[in-house]
């Protein structure tokens, strides 16, 4: 019995571990510094975030993947895995932050004492934020008001997240 793997399971392997590779052009530089890559496997995705030529960028892509052969790649995916949760998490905050300040300038009268209820105390600047959006007649000035409003509540909402994280 052969116990050595097939010429297509290696092949397989191989591109399963080029595309994690390609994976890592689409970081930041200072996400790939938090990863820990090898020396070269940093350099060689490095130069394939700059290449705009395909044949080039491809022939690095394989490079990366030949790189790739020669690392630990569960670290990696743990590492990519953590900032695509990242991702959907300041989704989330932001989508929150929208439906908030929808309900806030809408015909909710009770949206802003909810959102203190949700945040754990009250903020100033977003109460008079809401009092110029309602006192405002321009659209012009309606939307600026709209504008300042979501950015507080998003700060705020941000803020809330962020101390839950630390506090688990």
């Amino acid at each position: 019995m052969n116990s050595k793997p097939s010429k297509s399971a290696r092949k397989r392997e191989h591109l399963a571990l080029q595309s994690l590779g390609e994976q890592l052009i689409g970081l930041t530089h200072q996400q790939l510094e938090g990863i820990g890559l090898d020396e070269r496997l940093f350099e060689a995705v490095s130069a394939a975030k700059s290449m705009r030529a395909h044949g080039a960028l491809r022939r690095q892509k394989q490079l990366i993947g030949k790189l790739m052969r020669n690392v630990d790649p569960e670290p990696i995916r743990a590492a990519i895995d953590a900032l695509g949760g990242e991702d959907k998490l300041v989704k989330k905050i932001f989508r929150e932050s929208e439906e908030w300040r929808d309900r806030i300038t809408g015909d909710d009268p009770d949206a802003l004492a909810a959102l203190f209820d949700y945040l754990g105390h009250q903020n100033q600047a977003l109460i008079n934020e809401v009092k110029s959006f309602r006192s405002a007649t321009a659209d012009k000035f309606r939307k600026q008001a709209k504008r300042r409003i979501f950015r507080e509540i998003h700060k705020e909402i941000t803020t809330k997240v962020q101390n839950q994280v630390h506090n688990i």
